[in-house]
């Protein structure tokens, strides 16, 4: 049943899961870069510090074997001994436990940073034998034995051809001075460390890209997974429905609120209706204000007609500036001459109102570009073989 549900799952891990596996502490690992990180550590380590090594382990053991003519019954010459006796010790010791540290920070760089204290958290089944075994027989199980054995093989005959370079070395260390046989040891331990980080840096060179590989693997997803995640994650398409339809209507108040502002309403004279307004405070080209088709239109033609605000009917222009504008923003510039005609007539309009006189000429035939008008557009109720 597992390797079927494992054929099942032909889809890549989801963002959403792999956050997940992150939080439950599930993430690629590799002990054997963890190991070339320790071992590569070491040997800088005492390449770096060995002489420092060597002098303090010296000197701390010479004092050891001295004699003082202390107080020792006295707490100050107490610490002052404590002091002299472990005091150099202790900064050693301190860099050895700072390139420890440095080194268990390794496995940070598969996990992306990512650190999760659960899987500290106790776990029964883990503590059965059963569950041992069966990760032991798993298909995971089974690939990891010829790795290990390989790994085996590259550090047995590492380790061999060490022992047969420094046997000689070896075999001189309890003749030679004590100081020159610490030099000597250090030297072969971090020879023997640098060597082995060479060998586990061969390892993870192929574990790393594999540990990532088993790991997508293991969180690939069935299609019914990647469509149930994203039906969790964008939500119920009724629910959603409802909302894009109360913005829509929360916008259309916001719209309806700022017709009263505009100096004129183009028609189409049924289908359309756009109010524009232009401010000279403002600056700019003539801004649309409100725009809509068929019921909307009729409602922004009815509160013109509330707010007496001039209706101006000129299909092309009307046309042009529905399909080619957005709410509050300017007109197109090749709507720039044909909207200056409609303003003017709209400034003669109101001289006339305030003023008196003789009433303006309504502009017809308006300079519209063949390529901004959409042509006459059927309505819900018209017949679309209508002339």
């Amino acid at each position: 049943m597992s390797e079927d549900s494992d054929l099942e799952k032909t889809e890549s891990a989801s963002p959403r899961r792999l956050e997940q596996a992150r939080e439950e502490g599930d993430v690629p690992q590799s002990r054997e870069l963890v190991s070339f990180v320790l071992l590569a550590v070491a040997a800088g380590g005492l390449w770096v510090m060995g002489e420092s090594i060597v002098r303090t382990a010296s000197s701390f053991l010479a004092r050891c074997l001295e004699f003082h003519r202390y107080d020792y019954t006295r707490a100050q010459e107490q610490w002052q001994y404590v002091g002299a006796q472990f005091g150099p010790l202790a900064m050693v010791l301190a860099g050895l436990m700072l390139m420890l540290v440095l080194a268990s920070l390794s496995p940070l760089a598969l996990t992306r940073g990512a650190i999760s204290f659960k899987p500290l958290t106790p776990d029964i089944s883990r503590l059965i034998g059963l569950h041992g075994l069966k990760r032991m027989f798993s298909v995971q199980g089974l690939l990891e034995l010829p790795r290990l054995l390989a790994k085996l093989a590259l550090v047995g005959g590492v380790g061999w051809w060490l022992i047969l370079h420094y046997r000689d070395a070896f075999v001189e260390l309890p003749r030679g001075d004590l100081v020159a046989g610490m030099r000597d040891t250090m030297h072969v331990a971090g020879v023997a460390f640098l060597c082995m980080a060479g060998v586990m840096l061969l390892v993870a060179a192929v574990d790393v890209p594999l540990a990532l590989w088993q790991y997508a693997r293991k969180h690939r997803m069935t299609k019914e997974e990647v469509r149930k995640e994203h039906r969790e994650s964008e939500g119920d398409p009724q629910l959603k429905g409802r909302i894009r339809a109360m913005q829509r209507q929360a916008a259309q108040r916001r719209m309806m609120a700022d017709v009263p502002k505009a100096d004129v309403i183009v028609t189409n004279p049924t289908h359309y209706a756009v109010a524009l307004r232009y401010s000279e405070q403002e600056g700019g080209a003539p801004r649309v204000l409100a725009k809509g088709a068929d019921l909307v239109a009729a409602k922004i033609r009815e509160l013109g007609a509330e707010h007496r605000i001039p209706v101006l009917e000129a299909p092309p222009l009307a046309r042009a500036l529905y399909r080619h504008t957005e709410i509050g923003h300017q007109i197109p510039a090749a709507l720039y001459a044909a909207v200056a005609e409609v303003l003017a007539y709209v400034y003669q309009l109101r001289r006339v109102r305030t003023h008196g006189g003789r009433a303006p000429v309504r502009p017809t035939d308006l300079p519209v570009p063949a390529d901004m008008d959409p042509g006459p557009q059927p309505g819900p109720d018209d017949d679309p073989d209508a002339a």
